[in-house]
């Protein structure tokens, strides 16, 4: 019997494992997305949200390492190659209905391989810094649900991670509001509906203020209704963002990232009904 599998590349035709030759590769953009979470106490998410615990900036520490995590892959996985990358993205959400921080991360560059496991790698030490940062308060943390979101470039092609069918079917009903433009929740867990809401056979587009750009703006969550949009593009969702509400001008004002459904994007990117689209601050890892 052959030890030889072809779908594994990582071993030669003796089936020993070796790194693999990619001198001869075309040059292309590549860029994949991960994600994992964190869960804890409430109590310590609490302390987390206001800067509480004995460590100091938690989230901040745990951004920079798992952008040190990903530039140092190589060292750490036997069979990944050194690469340069030239854009590493730590996101960080606290769920205070789940008690647990969810962390992605996106890696790109223009190279010969892959960034998969730069951005896993990425997701995994930024948890492993999160309980670092908190267990001197919970030592019952539990990391987990950490996977591949997508990624794009290489010969293999584009690849996006499927919604799972329960999530899909145990997703929150979107409730409709009054026509005027309303604020529920509170403070930066807030969700703010301007005009009214996409109902649920009409979901319209998800999008949403991350980080910095959040505290900025003064806007979280929004659902924007798929027929006001002018074009069927990034581009068109901006114009009917800053027609609904004009704090959105904010998104011209510094340099502002796009993501549609966790891959980068820009303004010529196209949008379908419920797409999430995420505006953030570049975190770079250059």
């Amino acid at each position: 019997m052959s030890l030889t599998n072809p779908s594994l590349t990582h071993l030669n035709a003796r089936g020993e494992a070796h790194m693999v030759d990619v001198a001869d590769k075309p040059e292309s953009r590549r860029e994949a997305t991960a994600s994992g979470l964190i869960r804890m106490q409430p109590a310590t998410l609490s302390l987390l949200a206001e800067g509480g615990l004995p460590k100091g900036d938690v989230l901040a520490t745990a951004r920079i390492a798992g952008i040190q995590a990903a530039k140092r892959t190589h060292e750490l996985i036997p069979l990944c190659h050194a690469l340069a990358l030239s854009s590493v993205a730590i996101d960080f959400e606290l769920d205070e209905n789940d008690a647990c921080v969810h962390v992605s991360a996106t890696c790109r560059l223009n190279g010969r391989t892959g960034v998969e496991m730069e951005a896993l790698t990425a997701v995994s030490v930024a948890c492993l810094t999160l309980y670092d940062m908190c267990k001197a308060v919970d030592k019952d943390m539990e990391i987990g649900e950490i996977h591949l979101d997508a990624k794009t470039g290489g010969k293999s092609g584009d690849y996006r991670r499927a919604e799972p069918q329960e999530a899909r079917a145990t997703a929150p009903p979107v409730i409709e509001s009054a026509p005027a433009p309303i604020v529920t929740g509170e403070g930066a867990t807030g969700e703010v509906s301007l005009g009214m809401r996409c109902d649920i056979a009409d979901p319209g587009i998800q999008v949403k203020c991350l980080a910095e750009l959040r505290e900025r703006l003064g806007v979280g969550d929004v659902s924007v209704p798929f027929d006001r949009l002018p074009s069927s593009d990034v581009a068109g969702l901006k114009t009917a963002l800053k027609a609904l509400d004009p704090r959105f001008e904010g998104l011209d004002q510094g340099r502002v990232m796009c993501a549609v459904n966790q891959v980068m994007a820009g303004d010529a990117t196209p949008l379908t009904d419920n797409d999430e689209v995420a505006f953030f601050p570049p975190v770079t890892g250059g």
